[in-house]
């Protein structure tokens, strides 16, 4: 019997439990930064399990001391989205709360948190339940408001760093559109940076009748949609890749009213510094052009927000877990992730103790269905093996660093 094994022992005792915790967790989903029941109940979960438990930034942390050695993190989001579920499921969201704009909106797990949540906490239980084929220190983290770029920052800025031994390594996983059983790896840059911006661009009101007396915002807009097209298509090195969406343009109230102000919301992805750094400045120059061009009465401001660090994945670590993964899962199980263009906040903790990290896809899809991609109202992982497959791996993972030498 190997030490995985013998931690893995429990897992049927565990898969009773988790599914049925999985499906509350999904029917009872909490917005960012708002995740006050999933914390509490998170919390009595590690606590029954014998981790001493931290209360950081509005989420939770487990730790579980076995002896000299090192320490392993893994990190889990909790939060989740302001997305309407469509599953028709048994146990789907009925879920609904007041958003940062005073509007009701549906809430449902439609990115997979729950099932980060879920086995993060099936790994922490069969590790505290196979101490004998293990040493050093297992730290779990359950993380708030991943969706808003908030919750890892939140955390370092509550002093995490103080308040839990350093660990050696970090990594946190995330359930995609894979078939459930397949683990993705990827070593260097895996999901991209991102960045969100407002842009208001200035006009001057007047009767739709009589357009010669303002300035209008609209036409302007208009054009800085289809300008910061270029920015792509024409000022981006072939090969190198950049995103540039604009995810809403919002003016005015009345077809007869030219209103006197535009605001764009504007969202860039990429992997590379420098050309972020490129596409922000292309941003605002063919911004500021475009209003100086219509005789805009103020200059344009731009507001920066959600934003993300890139996740560039050790290579060491990735190529140590991967082998460990293709050990216990088999070699078909093992794929390589490829480059993921959505973002995530993981990489600011692990940066903030300096110390290395991977992140790793987990399929959630069983073959034959239909599998929607991740903030999708019809976004519903199978249960099963998607949570033995992530419990498994974060276990493998942590033994990769942590297991007894036989």
């Amino acid at each position: 019997m190997t030490r995985v094994d013998e931690v893995l022992e429990g897992m049927d005792a565990t898969r009773a439990w988790q599914e049925e915790f999985y499906r509350h967790l999904h029917a009872h989903p909490e917005l960012s930064s708002h995740e006050v029941r999933t914390a509490a109940e998170v919390a009595d979960r590690l606590e029954a399990f014998g981790y001493e438990v931290k209360r950081v930034g509005g989420g939770v942390v487990g730790v579980l001391a076995n002896g000299p050695g090192g320490t392993v993190l893994a990190r889990a989001d909790m939060d989740a989205l302001p997305v309407t579920e469509l599953t028709k499921l048994p146990y789907a969201s009925n879920v609904t709360a007041v958003d940062e704009s005073g509007g009701t909106v549906g809430v449902s797990h439609a990115c997979g948190h729950d099932v980060h949540v879920t086995c993060l906490l099936g790994a922490a239980a069969s590790l505290a339940g196979g101490r004998d084929a293990w040493e050093g220190t297992f730290v779990a983290l359950f993380q708030p408001a991943e969706e808003t770029a908030a919750g890892a920052r939140g955390m370092v800025d509550d002093g995490l760093t103080d308040q839990v031994p350093r660990p050696d390594v970090a990594f946190a996983q995330h359930v995609l559109g894979l078939e459930a059983g397949v683990l993705g790896t990827q070593a260097g840059p895996t999901f991209s940076a991102g960045d969100s911006v407002r842009i208001t661009v200035h006009g001057k009101g007047s009767h739709g009748s009589m357009p010669h007396l303002g300035v209008d915002p609209v036409v302007l807009a208009a054009s800085i949609v289809l300008r910061l097209q270029t920015i792509v298509a024409r000022e981006t090195k072939p090969g190198d890749f950049a995103v540039v969406t604009v995810g809403s343009s919002i003016a005015g109230t009345k077809s007869n009213i030219i209103p006197d102000r535009a605001v764009l919301l504007v969202n860039i992805r990429t992997y590379d510094e420098k050309v972020r750094e490129r596409v922000i400045a292309g941003i605002e120059r063919i911004v500021r052009a475009e209003c100086e061009a219509s005789g805009s009465p103020e200059p344009p401001t731009f507001e920066y927000y959600d934003q993300y660090p890139l996740t560039d994945n050790d290579p060491d670590v990735t190529a140590k877990v991967s082998q460990a993964f293709r050990s216990y899962f088999g070699e078909a199980r093992v794929v390589e992730l490829g480059r993921v263009t959505a973002s995530e906040d993981f990489s600011r903790l692990p940066a903030a103790f300096g110390i290395p990290y991977t992140y790793w896809g987990v399929g959630g899809f069983a073959p034959g269905q239909p599998s929607y991609p991740n903030h999708s109202p019809y976004f519903a992982p199978a249960i099963q093996p998607t949570l033995t497959a992530g419990t498994e791996a974060l276990v493998v993972a942590t033994l990769a660093y942590l297991g007894k030498q036989a």
